[in-house]
């Protein structure tokens, strides 16, 4: 399973990805693979200021809804609006062209909250 060492992660099983003070954000390989064949995603917060563990979204896969939590407090500034179109995208691509928000951060201290890829790879066993 990939656990690309150049990112963050959440005990939630998101990704993130920063330059600058710009993250962008998705779900992990591990989490999609737990969902299963995703069907849709809603993300109705694009413009929005959230803090930190909120929810911002949903992910409906066949089997199940998901919520998506948010890893770091900021404003929503960006949806991937090619998942709407192509919602399984997540399950192919996780890290590139599955990614779901970009966001600004608020507070950039939260990023020591994040873990590393060999934390995440020890968190998913």
């Amino acid at each position: 399973m990939s656990i690309p060492n150049n990112l963050k992660y959440t005990k939630d099983h998101e990704w993130v990805s920063l330059d600058g003070d710009i993250a962008t954000v998705g779900i992990t390989a591990f989490a999609q693979g737990e969902l299963g064949d995703i069907v849709y995603i809603e993300i109705e917060t694009e413009g929005e200021t959230l803090d930190k563990e909120e929810v911002f979204g949903s992910v409906e896969a066949v089997k199940t809804v998901s919520d998506l939590f948010m890893p770091l407090s900021g404003e929503i500034i960006e949806f991937n609006a090619d998942l709407e179109a192509a919602p399984e995208t997540v399950n192919s691509d996780p890290y590139e062209g599955g990614w779901m928000i970009k966001m600004r951060l608020s507070d950039p201290s939260e990023l020591d909250a994040l873990l590393d890829a060999e934390a995440y790879a020890e968190l998913i066993g």
